[in-house]
């Protein structure tokens, strides 16, 4: 392995580390104290986390920072699918690590939220504590954890939203990086934009199913969640939906977005636009 490479694989655990230390961190702070309320302001932050992360990381692995995004470009703009395996390793191994963090500054939080709330962490209904780890569909902070919460979403109504936030969030990355793309912002400025999109998917989608759309930030978070005491509650999970609502469907939706993008879009624009170096 090329010294380069490693470096990206580096910037990638560090960039995807930012990226969960942010937006599952407001979850915790969102849980554990109110202090964030509501969708919006949890979705505000995790836009900024997203933003930030992508500034930090760009210029050394282009900021992938999501396994979707990763497959996606492998499909359709020439990242070398050899190197896929590794960029998600490194993307998981930096959501663990941010995890771990998260649990070390507030386990004694989530402790108190527990007993106040006669959990038992890893029976049926500890989702409410696991949720700032791993993802559970419908949200239940806002539906709940009993069979009535759980018949408003179902199984195939949660891959549908997650596949669709990812498609759109990978559908704006590909058109917001398009360099035939006149509309679209400088490499400089295109992580805020990314980040405000993940805002906007957050606020439609995240009363479903949480609003993953990152294979690695549901399955780093959800992994060390199993370790630490959640177990069952964590993998599978209560309804056994953790693979195909949280890996399965946004890899899927990612490659249909971009295809969306690459097939519907992008052709008229290399008609139309100046010539220049393919993104």
């Amino acid at each position: 392995m090329s010294r380069q490479a490693i470096y990206e694989l580096i910037a990638e655990c560090v960039g995807t580390f930012l990226l969960v230390l942010f937006g599952v961190g407001s979850v915790h702070v969102a849980v554990l104290t109110g202090e964030l309320t509501g969708l919006g302001q949890v979705a505000i932050v995790w836009g900024l986390g997203v933003g930030l992360a992508i500034y930090a990381t760009a210029a050394i692995s282009g900021a992938h920072l999501n396994p979707a995004v990763t497959v996606a470009i492998a499909t359709f703009r020439g990242f070398p699918w050899l190197k896929a395996p590794l960029y998600v390793f490194a993307q998981v191994l930096g959501a663990v690590l941010a995890a771990a963090l998260l649990y070390a500054l507030f386990h004694a939080f989530i402790a108190d939220f527990e007993s106040a709330l006669g959990l038992v962490r890893g029976e049926p209904g500890s989702q409410r504590s696991a949720m700032m780890y791993g993802e559970y569909f419908p949200n239940p902070a806002i539906v709940g954890v009993d069979g009535p919460a759980f018949a408003l979403v179902s199984h195939p109504q949660a891959m549908l939203a997650e596949g669709l936030g990812t498609a759109l969030l990978v559908f704006f990355i590909f058109a917001l990086t398009d360099a035939h793309n006149r509309n679209a912002p400088t490499p400089r400025g295109v992580a805020f934009p990314i980040g405000l999109t993940v805002t906007a998917i957050v606020c439609l989608l995240a009363v479903l199913t949480q609003a993953g759309l990152n294979p690695a930030r549901d399955f780093g978070p959800r992994l060390f969640a199993y370790f630490a005491g959640w177990g069952p509650i964590a993998i599978p999970g209560p309804r056994n939906g953790f693979f195909t609502v949280y890996v399965l469907s946004p890899i899927i939706g990612g490659v249909l977005g971009a295809g969306a993008y690459q097939w519907l879009l992008r052709p008229h624009l290399t008609r139309t636009a100046p010539e220049t170096s393919p993104s």
